[in-house]
């Protein structure tokens, strides 16, 4: 799952624990629905054709819309954006049902058909009961409507359950098996879907310019052979390490056995980053790229970590080497970084003002 997938469930599973009835209507991988019950709430999978352009290719799943509505009415929609098929569903079903949509980020990969969407995305936007933004970077968009009252916007920030990162014996235990394994060399680590928006091929660059530095650069997608390649033909050797996809169970040993997490983002795809609060939740500093969205309002330059020009790769490599060479800087970025992460972004942060913003328009 990504990181959209990790707060969906994250959120049905604080709703659910609260007395909600939840049902998560997904595309799924296959041409067939399928119906399954996960983390106390409901979970229906629509047959779909395949993903196309980043959308799933699923009529069922506005059908399935319209059905489940009909078998058990629904009291609150809450659809999560950019989804083309989302927005069809919504239209379908009756007017008088409450919508909450939440925006994660901006439709920007494909300038093309974001000319077809955006009056799609208007429409819908301007009929929503409600809108929320993890962050209030969210809602600055110009993607949302500037003529939408600010009272029906919300900013809501993401969840996490943070006690999943405590240092452990076992996991301190791992860590230090991590690190042994790169030599106990000063340690970045990056994770995520190897594709063109995470900027993978610009943190491998750096690595070029920090001789002593490791790099474990986590996840799979359709770029890990060419950031293979690339590490290769740079010269990095062993220096670059690709471990693929890490286990849940697993990441909290990567992130305690890191001294710098690097989130080298080159595009607004990125408009949060939940692996920078998982290593803020483990004490590290992070490195970012200056957005200007919501992965700036997590990482605050110079307080949890630095931000760098997108793209820059020299710029990236004095970051990540001023924190690598000053323990003590590094320290207290990633103090604040825990602090900053229990403090905002906790389960109880967001489940209880998302609770408390459906029933205000479900009354």
């Amino acid at each position: 799952m990504g990181g959209i997938e990790q707060h969906v469930d994250a959120l049905l599973t604080e709703l659910a624990r609260a007395g909600l009835d939840c049902v998560n209507l997904v595309a799924n991988d296959r041409l067939r629905t399928e119906r399954a019950a996960h983390h106390g709430y409901t979970v229906v999978k629509a047959a779909s054709f395949g993903v196309k352009l980043r959308t799933a290719l699923s009529p069922a799943l506005v059908s399935q819309a319209l059905h489940l509505h009909r078998q058990q009415p629904f009291d609150l929609v809450h659809a999560h954006f950019p989804d083309p098929l989302t927005h069809l569903a919504l239209a379908l079903l009756p007017k008088s049902l409450p919508k909450v949509v939440s925006w994660h980020s901006d439709l920007v990969p494909f300038p093309a058909l974001q000319r077809l969407y955006q009056p799609l995305v208007n429409a819908t936007l301007r009929s929503a009961s409600a809108i929320v933004g993890a962050t209030p970077a969210h809602l600055r968009t110009t993607q949302i409507p500037t003529d939408i009252p600010a009272q029906r916007k919300h900013v809501i920030p993401y969840g996490m359950d943070f006690s999943r990162f405590d240092p452990t014996p076992q996991v301190l235990e791992q860590a230090a098996q991590i690190r042994q394994a790169h030599g106990n060399q000063p340690l970045v680590f990056a994770l995520g879907r190897h594709v063109g928006y995470k900027g993978f091929d610009v943190l491998i660059r750096a690595m070029a310019q920090l001789p002593q530095t490791h790099l474990a650069l986590g996840g799979t997608g359709p770029l890990l052979a060419q950031h293979q390649t690339l590490a290769r033909e740079l010269g990095l050797g062993e220096r670059v390490q690709f471990p693929g996809r890490i286990a849940d169970a697993d990441l909290p040993a990567w992130y305690h056995a890191c001294n710098v997490f690097c989130l080298p983002s080159v595009g607004q795809t990125e408009g949060f980053g939940l692996v920078q609060l998982e290593a803020m939740a483990c004490g590290k500093p992070v490195v970012c790229s200056q957005l200007g969205n919501g992965v700036n309002h997590v990482n605050r330059d110079g307080q949890t970590g630095l931000a760098v020009p997108i793209g820059d790769v020299a710029a990236l490599a004095k970051a990540l080497g001023a924190l690598l060479d000053s323990p003590q800087l590094a320290g207290h970025m990633g103090l604040a970084g825990r602090t900053t992460a229990v403090s905002h972004y906790s389960l109880d942060a967001m489940a209880r003002p998302m609770q408390a913003l459906y029933a205000s328009l479900a009354a």
